[in-house]
């Protein structure tokens, strides 16, 4: 079972819906969504709860001593006769715990009169897994999941190497490694991914759908220049004598050492780089703009020029730790991503279904059917699967 970091922008927004809800002010989609929370981890929202209790000091539950006492003083291991001091203590953390108790009861009754029936769908499509297409300088093309461990290429100065986990890694022998300006491409289709480490050192994952372009000599070269089509995280080996450059359609960004993560799809309007750790500069290719980032922030690159924001990191990455993530985005967009990852063609039946707005985290790894149930939590939006295409209706 995939264990995923809380964000913060996930705790104030379950915060804030648990506030809303004791005051009896949630709208129809903030019920809906916080019935998808509280389904998701239940813990979650009662850590939530706590909280508010003590740093609010909110006295708006009423709670029937003589009902509960019994079930408190199991659940807290009350020895008595107690000091006045422990008394005390132990009234409030009673007092919590049954307030704890009264608003989850309240939240999971809430969910049993409003759950809609589960969808059953009739087709299923299995997710994503490690695929890829090496395309060497000669324009071989070697089918990296299909290869054996072990040596994938053996040639004269060079070899590339399949590891136990699937990882690729070259080896450049370091007489040929300054002259050997030939280029790879390894590239991913929709439902797959990989990891790569170049023969500079550095490590790159692959997203679906995507590629990367390297010369052989990446390790000595005075630009460490990469080209990118699609999403990879990087984790640059430091060499400060030859700073590291990845090139998409619309900027450039070069680094020294460091984690980040671009999303340059063409089928998406802004091409975004999050910076985790260390310091990149992006620069724009058409209105040469240009920024330099520090970690936790993101910049946004689109035809017309840049912005740069700070942002939680997790949600970038969250496809290379397995899950998607999502923070109040357009199904639409959604979608986008999660076409590219079960190989699946999106059709929307009623296109205002394009605008529904969804919020939570999803595994990857789960069957299509899985995810797609998720969003129908929401009460706004129905799927159907046919054949290799998902059709999207609003409710």
């Amino acid at each position: 079972m995939l264990l995923l970091s809380i964000s913060i922008f996930m705790e104030e927004r379950i915060h804030y819906l648990l506030q809303q809800f004791t005051a009896k002010t949630l709208s129809q989609t903030e019920k809906e969504e916080l019935l998808v929370l509280v389904e998701n981890d239940t813990s979650l929202i009662s850590g939530e709860i706590v909280k508010m209790i003590i740093s609010e000091e909110e006295h708006a539950v009423n709670v029937d001593d003589e009902k509960w006492n019994p079930v408190l003083d199991k659940i807290l291991k009350v020895d008595k006769p107690m000091r006045s001091t422990k008394r005390i203590l132990m009234s409030s953390l009673k007092w919590a715990a049954a307030a704890v108790v009264f608003v989850v009861f309240s939240l999971t009754a809430y969910i049993s009169l409003h759950k809609k029936k589960e969808h059953v769908f009739t087709t299923d499509i299995a997710p994503g897994k490690n695929k890829a297409i090496l395309t060497l300088a000669d324009g071989r093309k070697i089918s990296l999941s299909d290869a054996i461990k072990g040596d994938v290429v053996k040639e004269a100065g060079f070899s590339i190497t399949k590891t136990d986990d699937g990882q690729l890694v070259y080896n450049v022998a370091e007489s040929e490694n300054t002259n050997d300006d030939r280029l790879n491409t390894i590239s991913t289709p929709n439902g797959g991914e990989w990891q790569i480490k170049l023969p500079d050192g550095s490590t790159v994952w692959l997203n679906a759908a995507s590629s990367l372009q390297y010369a052989l000599n990446i390790g000595t070269a005075k630009q460490r220049l990469v080209k990118l089509d699609g999403e990879a995280y990087f984790e640059v080996a430091k060499n400060a004598a030859h700073p590291f450059i990845v090139e998409t359609d619309k900027q450039t960004v070069e680094v020294l050492g460091t984690h980040f993560n671009i999303n340059s799809y063409k089928d998406e309007s802004v091409t975004k780089t999050t910076l985790l750790e260390g310091s990149v500069r992006v620069s724009h290719k058409n209105t040469n703009e240009s920024e330099v980032l520090k970690p936790g922030e993101q910049s946004l690159v689109t035809l017309s020029g840049m912005d740069v924001k700070e942002v939680d990191v997790d949600e970038a990455v969250a496809w290379k730790k397995g899950y998607f993530m999502f923070n109040n985005e357009k199904q639409v967009s959604i979608l986008r991503k999660v076409a590219r990852w079960y190989n699946v063609e999106i059709e929307y039946a009623d296109p205002e279904a394009k605008d529904v707005m969804y919020y939570g985290t999803v595994s990857r790894f789960e069957k299509i059917s899985k995810v797609l149930r998720k969003f129908e939590q929401t009460g706004e939006v129905r799927f159907d699967i046919k054949d290799n295409k998902v059709i999207v209706y609003k409710e």
